[in-house]
């Protein structure tokens, strides 16, 4: 946003919409009168929002307004929630303990704020039992119910069938 500002001799309106340092209007005036007045202050003059008619300029030290700028960027972008896929494989013949595991590494993934990929991997002519794959995809999702919700329904794709489980909202 701060990229394309325009600054004090760079402002091509003939009249421009002048904001004080303290944030109050000062009126519509002339571009070289608002300049004037800037440098008068010993600040800059900025066009603030140029598709206004006219366009609106305040009077502020613009070094300090790009740091200040950039440092509400740069927080803005440490408080994003980057949320990663993390991804659990059955087999069709899965153990009851093996089973529980794996739900138990899911309920961590989804307790960490991830999206949990569920892949039911079939081998051979495994592929024709997709109804015990399906089995296996719901009873994970019934087990972690209270923590997570189903955000793709179980599906095959090739030779796996895959189901999306994210973390659900408090």
């Amino acid at each position: 946003m701060s990229k394309d500002l325009r600054v004090n001799e760079e402002i091509r309106a003939r009249e421009v919409r002048l904001i004080n340092t303290d944030g109050e209007q000062l009126g519509i005036l002339p571009v070289k009168e608002a300049l004037r007045i800037a440098q008068d202050k010993g600040l800059d003059l900025v066009e603030v929002a140029p598709a206004a008619k006219p366009p609106v300029c305040r009077i502020i030290d613009y070094g300090k307004y790009r740091y200040e700028q950039s440092k509400r960027e740069k927080e803005a972008r440490k408080n994003q929630k980057i949320i990663n896929v993390k991804e659990v494989k059955f087999r069709l013949g899965i153990e009851e303990h093996d089973f529980q595991v794996k739900a138990k590494n899911a309920a961590k993934f989804l307790k960490s704020g991830d999206k949990v990929k569920v892949t039911v991997m079939f081998r051979g002519r495994e592929i024709s039992h997709a109804d015990l794959g399906k089995a296996i995809c719901t009873k994970l999702a019934n087990q972690l119910s209270d923590i997570a919700v189903v955000e793709k329904q179980p599906n095959v794709e090739g030779r796996n069938m895959t189901m999306i489980l994210a973390p659900k909202q408090d």
